[in-house]
């Protein structure tokens, strides 16, 4: 029997089941979003300290996904390429869930923050690899978008759990200053389950091809490329590397000069994230240039650093959507509840019915957004065949920017709905067509690790809100965080217009 030369197209529930990892990941991930800024509060962190403690989420995914991306593309064991990763991930995760909320001071409350965030990569990272990995070129978006549903009706319950446990089953949703209140505790407890559960369902429900099934299935694939240079790549040549070991060294004197300038005129604390992080940048850029220098090519720094330097294309051209998009879901995740409970309800009292009350609200909007986006998911194939992915992506960033720039001008809590259901459109297109539009444009055997470094343009922008949003809100914005989700949306809007610029491969080979 002649063996197939091109992926098969997969039927509703394989889809389905190999995305339904999703919702358990989410229900971390909303979880986190909606609840850890309410957690540092409770704990005494003042609202422009936020920013650096969340930093932890962005730097774990900044190590974490290219590493995990890597190494997943050189596994393969019983349970398959990336499906250990799947697991692993979840057990590590669903532990942080149940430790985070019983958090007793505010640097352990920062600490499980990076441990949690780091679990849910390792699980996570893999899964945008998954689709490229299993289905054709046509059944992508529609691959993408079954993960988009999975993360909004995860999210949708995730985000709104401490409400509904205070609101249906009367679990209280306040307790004494420094401890965070019961229904919070209970929505970590429950998401830790739902999320081991819902990935050991994808790990056990689905198989993966082995790695000669994928080889074959690129080698024809690429024969229906119109655009060549797309797919170009550029090898690792021994005994080169000089421009790694340049480019290290600029950076890694720009860092430690920018750093002693910080130091010596007492700037705010967060540039140290920024000027830290170009040292390492630096020394990481040094040593791969070295040990390709060596010889040693093979070697997984100098293979990550050299195929992040010579992305594909359409890869570039996508890196500044997506740095512009997560600049405004940052600031939108960091500064939701302040902006809220301030702007709308009036208090920042963190130990008051109203401030508690607002903080529960902004769940259910964050469930509500969500909820958008998995209604919203099952639009995206038909649209994008109708308008093409891009437009279709532009218009969704638009949508959220209006959004996030609406809740300036409302009053009424229940008019912040209007206002998620923008913000939902667009959720619902970051989570599926950038990476729709990106895997057309991937070489399979490095599917893992260009998704884990196409995490950096998901990381960089939210290191650098972290870094200037705490002093960009007390200094310009007097303290209201109300502003810094205006200045989100703006943000977003942008995103929509550098869309403009993005080759879709796979649509210029006729397949969306």
């Amino acid at each position: 029997m002649e063996k197939p030369t091109t992926r098969p197209r997969l039927s509703f529930w394989e889809i389905w089941n190999m995305s339904f990892g999703f919702l358990g990941i989410q229900f971390g991930f909303a979880l986190q979003n909606a609840n850890v800024s309410r957690i540092f509060e409770t704990l005494g962190a003042s609202v422009d300290d936020i920013p650096i403690l969340w930093i932890a989420a962005p730097l774990t995914g900044l190590v974490v996904q290219p590493i995990i991306g890597y190494f997943s593309d050189r596994t393969w064991t019983r349970l398959g390429r990336r499906r250990p990763y799947f697991l692993f991930g979840a057990i590590a995760a669903s532990i942080a869930l149940v430790i985070m909320p019983n958090s007793p001071v505010l640097w352990v409350a920062a600490g499980m923050l990076w441990i949690m965030d780091a679990s849910i990569n390792v699980s996570m990272e893999p899964f945008r690899a998954f689709v490229g990995d299993m289905l054709p070129s046509e059944q992508r978006t529609k691959g993408f978008a079954m993960q988009s549903f999975f993360i909004g009706t995860g999210a949708v319950v995730a985000s709104a759990l401490p409400w509904i446990l205070t609101n249906w089953f009367g679990v209280a949703n306040t307790a004494p200053e420094g401890i965070i209140p019961p229904s919070v505790k209970w929505s970590f407890y429950l998401g830790a389950v739902a999320f081991i559960s819902a990935v050991a369902w994808t790990v056990f429900r689905t198989k993966e091809y082995t790695p000669e099934e994928l080889e074959r299935f690129e080698e024809a694939e690429k024969e229906e490329i119109v655009d060549e240079s797309v797919l170009r790549e550029v090898p690792i040549e021994a005994g080169k590397g000089q421009n790694k070991i340049n480019l290290g060294i600029i950076f890694a004197v720009f860092g430690a000069i920018t750093t002693y300038l910080t130091f010596a005129y007492e700037l705010e604390k967060e540039v140290y994230v920024a000027t830290g992080g170009l040292i390492a940048a630096g020394l990481v850029s040094l040593v791969a240039g070295l040990l390709q220098k060596g010889g040693k090519t093979q070697h997984g720094l100098v293979v990550v650093m050299h195929d992040f330097i010579h992305m594909p294309k359409t890869m570039k051209q996508l890196a500044v959507v997506q740095f512009f998009s997560w600049f405004a879901l940052f600031a939108m995740w960091i500064y939701t509840t302040s902006g809220v409970t301030a702007h709308i309800y009036g208090t920042s009292d963190t130990t008051s019915m109203l401030y508690n009350e607002g903080a529960d609200w902004v769940g259910v909007m964050f469930g509500v957004y969500n909820g958008v986006a998995a209604i919203v998911a099952f639009a995206l194939a038909p649209l994008a065949k109708l308008l093409s992915r891009k437009w279709v992506h532009a218009l969704s960033l638009v949508l959220g920017g209006i959004g996030l720039i609406l809740i300036y001008f409302i009053s009424d809590p229940m008019m912040l709905i209007i206002s998620m259901i923008g913000v939902g459109v667009a959720w619902a297109s970051i989570l599926a067509m950038p990476y729709a539009i990106l895997a057309g444009s991937l070489p399979a055997q490095k599917m893992g690790l260009y998704m884990g470094i196409f995490n950096f343009f998901i990381v960089l922008p939210q290191l650098l809100a972290a870094t200037i949003l705490g002093f960009v809100t007390r200094t310009y914005f007097g303290g209201e965080a109300v502003y810094a989700l205006v200045l989100g949306g703006i943000v977003m809007i942008i995103a929509a217009a550098t869309m403009y610029f993005v080759d879709d491969v796979d649509e210029k080979a006729g397949a969306n």
